[in-house]
């Protein structure tokens, strides 16, 4: 019986390797077809087609550096060849000459024109080319997408993954989130509300359209708004945390609006909430290298495939937080589009922690059970103010008024006292009742001096609270944040544009103010931007 068997397993693996050879075979037959069929399929092209094709501008533009270099080789070995042929006596002679039959009057004038015109020259050289948000958009969800808290737990529930203890710990997290009765989620995640009751889709496919859906929209809108042509947009940034398909997703906005094939694109991933501002301080600095372009940010997250299936209270937060949402913002360093711009960028600041604490305050992992979700650290809060203080402190100098400078180095120099006495001289420090213990009171700048409007991340009520009460910010400062979070939920990078909308149409906006957008992201980073209104809209 078991020689029959294995007999038999001899057999049966004899047709499996005959299979695989029958296979192999075929194989080779099929590419060789494939490369008669694409070796008769040659691409031609006509010589006088290739010559159109030639950007004859940027072929003379290469060669401008090359003839300035060898223009200044000639004239060099001209003045060589003088010095040369003459003496270095004749041109020493002639200098002494002028220098003692000049009136005293026209030498004073002459070195002073020529400092003059050196220091002009040099800031002329550092003066970069001033960079205008001609106009954005932000992404309104259709009603099909919105869902109350009660259908959000339904869902949740219908995962069939989450326990009771999980689904009541969401439910309170709901109920102090801030956000509101309809903010949005993926059609892909809004499916299990059907009437089959059916899984979320957290395919591929679903969730790049969910992104197509969200980015052409923007992109569709801003272009239309400021009556751009596709074709004229020359740098484009495309900022999305958690998903970077392939191809990217700047590939997809450039195919679905038929843009340009040298347009600059840069696809930013990873860098959490916080990325919209590093996708507008990159475009800053391409726009600072390359004068006369406009460039496209676009900023969103994708929630399709994010949804934590898990039970990890850690992780069990980021299915109560975030929404969709998304935003598009053209810039540009063309001085006609001052004109019709809305805004101007005065600074951006960034900040980004180093301490292991920091890098594993938003982390994305695996819980116990294979499931992957974000972990948001406890030590979250503590982490974003030290952050937080460190950006502001380098932000400070460039909008504080000088009398609020004066005060923070004042209190600079008490606590530099204060530490000097009682280390150094105690007996002295014993006198003007001066102890360890009693330290002097650190000063808290007030920013509201140098900021009229603020655009605080909405990353939850907890966020705003807290940046609100440290800086004693009051209620109407925290009013953009509080709608973008109550009407739209947490949008990720696309948050503070939500913010800045409601600033322009109803937070009474005037010309001349300037709008601070302060952001925190995984990493841990704290950036800031500084926008300067030039056209403010009446408010609604």
């Amino acid at each position: 019986m078991c020689e029959q068997q294995r007999v038999s397993r001899r057999g049966g693996d004899g047709e499996v390797r005959r299979e695989e050879m029958r296979r192999a075979a075929d194989s080779e037959t099929d590419m060789a077809g494939l490369e008669e069929e694409s070796a008769s399929r040659e691409y031609t092209v006509r010589r006088s087609r290739l010559i159109k094709m030639i950007n004859w501008w940027h072929v003379g533009t290469t060669f401008v550096p090359h003839i300035l270099v060898g223009l200044l080789c000639y004239l060099g070995a001209q003045v060589t060849f003088d010095l040369v042929t003459l003496g270095p006596s004749v041109p020493l002679e002639t200098a002494k000459t002028l220098a003692t039959t000049m009136h005293p009057v026209l030498f004073d004038m002459g070195w002073r024109g020529t400092f003059l015109f050196l220091c002009l020259v040099y800031l002329w050289a550092r003066m970069h080319h001033p960079v205008y948000l001609v106009e954005f958009s932000v992404f309104e969800p259709p009603e099909a997408w919105k869902l109350s808290h009660g259908e959000l737990l339904e869902c949740m529930r219908r995962q069939q993954c989450f326990t009771e203890e999980s689904l009541s710990f969401l439910a309170r997290i709901l109920a102090k989130s801030g956000t509101g009765p309809a903010t949005a989620w993926p059609p892909g995640i809004v499916r299990c509300l059907g009437p089959e009751k059916p899984v979320a889709d957290q395919s591929v496919e679903a969730a790049r359209k969910e992104s197509e859906t969200v980015i052409c929209t923007v992109v569709a809108d801003v272009l239309r708004k400021t009556a751009t042509p596709p074709a004229e947009v020359d740098i484009l940034i495309v900022n999305c945390s958690l998903f970077s398909p392939t191809p990217s997703l700047c590939a997809m906005v450039l195919s679905h609006f038929e843009m340009r094939s040298d347009v600059m694109t840069y696809n930013l991933s990873g860098m959490g909430c916080s990325a919209s501002l590093i996708a507008v301080e990159l475009a800053q600095s391409v726009l600072r290298s390359y004068p006369n372009k406009t460039a496209l940010v676009v900023s969103t997250e994708n929630l399709t495939q994010n949804l934590y299936h898990g039970n990890e209270r850690s992780m069990l937060l980021q299915n109560t937080l975030f929404r969709c949402g998304g935003a598009a913002i053209l810039l540009s360093n063309k001085w006609r589009d001052g004109r019709r711009a809305k805004y101007k960028l005065l600074h951006v600041v960034r900040e980004q922690g180093v301490s292991r604490e920091a890098y594993e305050a938003v982390y994305e992992c695996q819980d116990d059970t294979g499931e992957r979700g974000v972990r948001l650290s406890k030590d979250i809060v503590r982490v974003a103010g030290r952050t937080m203080e460190k950006n502001f402190t380098v932000l400070g100098p460039y909008v504080l008024p000088l009398s609020e400078q004066l005060k923070v180095a004042r209190a600079l120099l008490v606590k530099k006292a204060h530490k000097l006495l009682v280390h150094d001289y105690p007996a002295l420090a014993g006198l003007l009742r001066l102890t360890a213990a009693k330290k002097p009171h650190a000063y808290v700048p007030d920013f509201k001096r140098g900021i009229d409007h603020w655009c605080i991340h909405a990353g939850g009520r907890a966020v705003v609270d807290g940046v609100v009460k440290n800086l004693k910010l009051l209620p109407r400062h925290a009013e953009p944040s509080r709608h973008a979070l109550f009407r739209y939920g947490n949008t990720s990078s696309s948050s503070i544009w939500y913010e800045l909308d409601y600033v322009r149409h109803k937070a009474n906006q005037r010309r001349g103010h300037r709008v601070l957008q302060v952001a925190f992201g995984s990493g841990f980073k704290c950036n800031s931007a500084v926008w300067l209104c030039l056209q403010p809209e009446h408010p609604h």
